[in-house]
This record gives C-alpha cells, sequence and structure tokens, in this order.
C-alpha cells in the first residue's frame, strides 16, 4: 500500500498530531457566503474546526444537499498511510435517503487514500479534492457492509457534494467501477486472515511504519 511521494499538505503539528485540512476545502471556498463569516468578532481566529464546520454546512447552490459532517483531521505513519484522529460521516440528500442510510467512518481508520486506481494518479491524484469522499469510499471497501456498487455510488455523491468537477467525478466514478474490483476481493481476503484497519492505540514515535504497528494486536479494537 504506496501513495504518491511528495505530497502538500496543510499541516498542524504538535506531539505527532497533524491536523489536515482536507484537500477539498480549496474548491468550496467560493461556495461560503459572507454571512458565515460575520459571527466572527473582528480580530478574532476562528478556529481549524469551527472553520471547517462552516465550510462543510455552507452551500447556497443547492440548499438539499446534506453535506459531510466533521472536519478531517487525520495522522499518518513513516510512509504515506493515514488514520483519522476525528470520526467523519456522510448523510445522503433527500432524493437518495430511499436507497442510502448514514456512512460514519470511526476514529482510528486507517487509510492510503487510494480509492482512486493507482494509473490514474498522475492526472488525479488520491490525495485531491475528493479525500474527504475517498476516505468513506475506503472504509466501505474495508467492511463491505453495502454493495460494491453502492459504496461507488456514495462515492459519487460525495464528492459531488464536495463541489469536485463534473468531469473529474466521472472519471473518478468510471475507474471505480471498472478496476475497483480488484481492490475489493484484496480487502476481503486480508479481512478473512485477520486483518484490521480501527486503531484505537496510536504511535507516538512519527518513524514508525503501518507494517509494524498493525503486527501490535493490542492497538485495534473491534470491527
Amino acid at each position: 500500500m504506496n501513495a504518491k511521494s511528495g505530497r502538500r499538505h496543510f499541516l498542524k503539528i504538535g506531539m505527532y498530531e497533524i491536523s489536515f485540512l482536507a484537500a477539498a476545502a480549496s474548491p468550496l471556498l467560493s461556495c461560503v457566503p459572507q454571512s458565515a463569516w460575520a459571527t466572527t468578532p473582528p480580530g478574532s481566529k476562528m478556529s481549524m474546526e469551527s472553520w471547517m464546520e462552516q465550510l462543510l454546512r455552507s452551500n447556497p447552490q443547492d440548499p438539499n444537499l446534506r453535506l459531510p459532517d466533521g472536519p478531517l483531521i487525520i495522522s499518518r505513519f513513516r510512509e504515506s498511510i493515514y488514520f483519522l484522529l476525528q470520526p467523519i460521516s456522510w448523510l445522503p440528500n433527500a432524493s437518495d435517503k430511499h436507497r442510502f442510510s448514514q456512512v460514519t467512518v470511526p476514529k482510528g481508520f486507517v487509510t492510503d487514500f487510494a480509492s482512486i486506481p493507482k494509473i490514474f494518479w498522475s492526472v488525479l491524484p488520491p490525495d485531491g479534492s475528493y479525500v474527504y469522499a475517498a476516505i468513506l469510499h475506503d472504509y466501505l471497501y474495508w467492511v463491505q457492509t453495502r454493495t460494491r456498487a453502492d459504496a461507488d455510488e456514495i462515492f459519487r455523491l460525495a464528492m459531488r457534494d464536495f463541489d469536485v468537477s463534473s468531469v473529474k467525478i466521472k472519471a473518478i466514478y468510471s475507474a471505480v467501477r471498472k478496476f475497483g474490483g480488484t481492490a475489493w476481493r484484496a480487502n476481503q481476503k486480508l479481512r478473512e486472515k485477520g486483518e484490521r484497519r480501527v486503531l484505537v492505540k496510536f504511535p507516538n514515535d512519527p518513524r514508525i511504519r503501518w507494517e509494524e504497528w498493525k503486527a501490535r494486536s493490542s492497538v485495534f479494537g473491534t470491527e
């Protein structure tokens, strides 16, 4: 499980906790109404979490949309493999509620953002503006409590909620429909072998690798 090196992230570092402001934030900036900032006193600084909450819940283009809940706060192992420091979730909008229920990715879930098949990374890097949606997709591909087709469709809808361009959504969705079966089957085999992906204990040494950490059974909860 390897992600493309040299990625640039907005990081806030302290005691090895890395608060990652989703790359998906940039496309949404233009959609945040001025009223979203009106409650911030002049000269004061809005916290990252508050800023993300305002951002994710503001979409003047379609008031019917239910955007993802929870800022994306993650940490990482030595290699480009990450784990959530807070849970994230997605809710379908009114028109999709008859097909889908809420998706919640628990704190501690390990991901490499690799919902995008590797052959497309040069033009569609796995940590692009669809990163939040990609983590939801990774989780659904791991737990497999829904069909693969439903997981891919939720990925598509979540990308739409982040205002990812229709061209990119179509390309990514087509890619996961065509090539995602390999990852789905690989995850199934890993789960059958006893691999787990939800941590309850996090490393405090930035040099530690995922392969080393996951060998410690005490770091996982029940899945």
